[in-house]
């Protein structure tokens, strides 16, 4: 197999492992974000948002892990590199957004004691 379609098969296999974890998130995301979000319509937004940039940093991550044309390293090494990069890429992602999501649960949790507690 030649470097070009390692490189295509390994960045489909990633792709489509990302596209999973996508789809897994998806309702779940998008039930949170109503919530944080007081509007659907602006949680929709937020979750384009989130699947986008999910979807995005493993792909650039993927895109720059090319196979050395000269190297003799089988393709499965190859590709299993690429898709180790892109799966570090979604991960930190994921941490990421759950650690700015966090934050906004607590602060509505607490805006929304807030407002529990002062009709009293």
């Amino acid at each position: 197999m030649n470097a070009e379609m390692v490189f295509l098969v390994g960045l489909a296999a990633t792709m489509g492992v990302v596209l999973i974890a996508l789809l897994y998130l998806r309702n779940p995301l998008q039930t949170l974000l109503t919530d944080l979000c007081g509007t659907p319509d602006r949680a929709r937004f937020w979750t384009a948002f989130s699947n986008i940039t999910l979807f995005l940093v493993p792909l650039a991550l993927a895109l720059d892990h090319q196979p050395d044309a000269n190297a003799k390293q089988a393709a499965i090494f190859t590709i299993s590199g690429q898709l180790e990069s892109a799966t570090i890429g979604f991960v930190v992602s994921v941490i990421v957004m759950g650690f700015i999501l966090s934050t906004y649960i607590s602060r509505a949790n607490s805006i929304r004691v807030a407002k529990g507690n002062s009709g009293l």
